[in-house]
């Protein structure tokens, strides 16, 4: 039976005319009365007695009405409910975060998010140096990442959201200037910080010059961007991060950023969860979240690696 023809019910019932509920719910007064005609039918009882003076409750439409009141006010509590579910989410969500990529601009934005959309979901963020996240996010020690790489790996599942392309960021001693395109082969002895060996850009480093037969001259391994962005700085020595990252360095006069071409170099950043094991529903909810996020981020982080790579790109 639809809840419609109880809600037309109460009103003849409320209005204690056919006429006035037909005037009040916007419908042909016809069209009323084969609804009222359709309950009668279904419950094998006459509901109503018309009169001149309007319509009056039979015991059985007296009956009718008190649960039909029930009935409506219980559904519509269901509705809120379910409307309001979300805010309900509640349980802890840890995700990684990969360090010296644009993944970390989310960090902030996804704070925010979620205090707002889910405040019953307590966030813990990752983005520090360590174990792979991939390896994390398979044993449920995080429940999902952003990390460079595509896979496959067996037991995660990838999403690309979209794919960095590196610069190198050096002292202006080094001799380019602002936005002139470097090749690899030119960067042949040039002194380098690059993160540890297991982080994703590090690798991606490495293999270009290898591939390319270019030696890398890697002077230390640091993993503080912090500390990394204040030794090119002071002029210590060279880097190659992701263009756009080079945005949040914070670098001064002195240096110069620098599109690599020929080859370039490249990584792709994704979203990594379990393949084997559903999401928590609160994961779920902050995965959603995560995503719109990305799709911004990807947005602005194109017209901003486009500002860096500009008609150099090949």
């Amino acid at each position: 039976m639809e809840t419609r023809r109880l809600q037309s019910f109460i009103k003849i019932v409320d209005t204690g005319s056919i006429t006035r509920a037909a005037d009040a719910l916007n419908i042909a007064q016809p069209a009323l009365s084969q609804q009222l005609a359709a309950l009668e039918v279904h419950f094998r009882q006459q509901l109503l007695i018309r009169g001149p003076q309007g319509v009056t409750l039979t015991e059985a439409g007296r009956t009718l009405y008190r649960h039909a009141q029930v009935i409506l006010r219980q559904l519509d509590q269901a509705y809120s409910d379910v409307s309001v579910s979300r805010y309900t989410v509640s349980g802890k969500v840890s995700i990684g975060v990969a360090p010296y990529s644009s993944g970390m601009r989310l960090s902030v934005p996804l704070l925010k998010a979620v205090r707002s959309e889910l405040p019953g979901v307590r966030l813990h963020i990752v983005d520090s140096f360590g174990q792979a996240y991939s390896e994390l996010v398979i044993n449920g020690r995080l429940d999902l990442a952003v990390i460079h790489g595509a896979g496959p790996i067996k037991g995660a599942r990838f999403k690309p959201i979209m794919t960095e392309r590196f610069c190198l960021i050096s002292p202006a001693t080094s001799g380019w200037q602002q936005g002139e395109p470097v090749s690899v082969e030119q960067l042949a002895d040039i002194p380098m910080l690059l993160p540890p060996i297991y982080n994703f850009v590090r690798r991606a480093v490495e293999l270009a010059f290898t591939r390319n037969g270019t030696p890398l001259n890697l002077i230390a391994e640091v993993e503080s961007l912090i500390t990394l962005a204040q030794s090119v700085n002071e002029g210590i020595a060279a880097t190659i991060l992701p263009a756009a990252f080079a945005r949040d360095m914070q670098l001064n006069d002195q240096t110069t950023v620098n599109p690599i071409v020929a080859p370039t170099i490249e990584e792709t950043l994704s979203i990594c969860t379990p393949d084997n094991n559903p999401l928590s529903e609160p994961a779920e909810a902050v995965r959603q979240i995560l995503e719109k996020l990305t799709c911004r981020l990807s947005e602005s982080l194109d017209q901003e690696q486009t500002d860096i790579i500009g008609k150099h790109a090949d």
